[in-house]
């Protein structure tokens, strides 16, 4: 492996930081909430004791501060997996790779990294209003196959592949579960359960305005292959993860059932609920 990167595979910004996140490493905390609204970063921050670092560029902001004693970052990825694919890298390049000499450093460094957002369900005994922490999930979007080292197996992914009805969305598939060992965090979750990662969120996701669907009965079929919720981000996270040595959970709210036709009555207090219940159990 090449040690020392090209200026056009590693790129900076004029003070160093990292291109698209705008961060110089000291900026980042090893604990790392991950939500996808810039909207949601100060809803989370207030929540802090103290706030050291305000950055943005483009949808990505970053707070990073302290609670209870302990440092801890929240970050916006903006929506889809293409933007998880940012994330993921230059996240990893600010703890594992030198910026200055542009090398890989001897010693790796993992992040532990709480993806924080909201979510449907396809499953119609999943109520709405509570957590759902992500144990499998698979990745409709195809990215992790640019990647040549990602391959993972496990009981979930062999029965979804062997059932899985749609043969031109099917070489798109990869798979990946959470880090068992900051699991612990959400034990008390009241739903774990196997998420499906949507490249859209309109067809993807069995939505129908003026185009039509590949199937009305999609979201059905993926509930019948054990998928319980669904959204646009979780898969790259957990794959990515893996591949670069880091250690990730998703928890969502559950804030509409599909199956069930229930929306939250009110999504910006489900929001408020889930922020805190995230913050009690990652700091304690």
């Amino acid at each position: 492996m090449i040690n020392k990167l090209a200026a056009s595979e590693l790129v900076l910004n004029d003070d160093g930081s990292v291109y698209h996140l705008n961060l110089l490493p000291e900026d980042l905390a090893d604990k790392v909430l991950l939500v996808g609204d810039p909207d949601r970063v100060p809803k989370v921050s207030k929540f802090f004791d103290t706030i050291e670092i305000k950055k943005n560029k483009r949808e990505f902001y970053t707070h990073t501060g302290t609670l209870r004693g302990e440092r801890i970052t929240v970050m916006s990825t903006g929506i889809g997996t293409e933007n998880i694919d940012i994330v993921m890298n230059e996240l990893d390049a600010l703890v594992n790779i030198d910026l200055k000499e542009k090398e890989f450093k001897k010693e790796h460094k993992s992040l532990e990294l709480f993806r924080m957002g909201t979510c449907g369900s396809v499953n119609p005994d999943i109520e709405v209003n509570n957590m759902l922490v992500t144990e499998n999930v698979v990745g409709l979007d195809g990215l992790m196959h640019f990647y040549q080292d990602y391959n993972f197996e496990n009981e979930f992914s062999k029965n979804f592949l062997e059932k899985f009805p749609y043969e031109r969305i099917k070489p798109m598939l990869y798979f990946s579960n959470y880090a068992e060992d900051i699991a612990d965090y959400y034990a008390d979750a009241k739903y774990k359960g196997n998420t499906a990662t949507f490249p859209g969120f309109y067809a993807p996701q069995g939505r129908q305005l003026r185009l039509k669907a590949l199937d009305d009965q999609f979201l059905e079929t993926l509930n019948d292959l054990g998928v319980s919720n669904f959204e646009m981000e979780t898969s790259a996270i957990y794959a990515l993860s893996k591949l670069l040595g880091h250690k990730a959970i998703t928890v969502n709210c559950v804030i509409a059932n599909r199956r069930r036709g229930e929306f939250a009555s009110d999504h910006h207090a489900s929001e408020k609920m889930m922020i805190e219940w995230v913050l009690d159990r990652i700091i304690k």
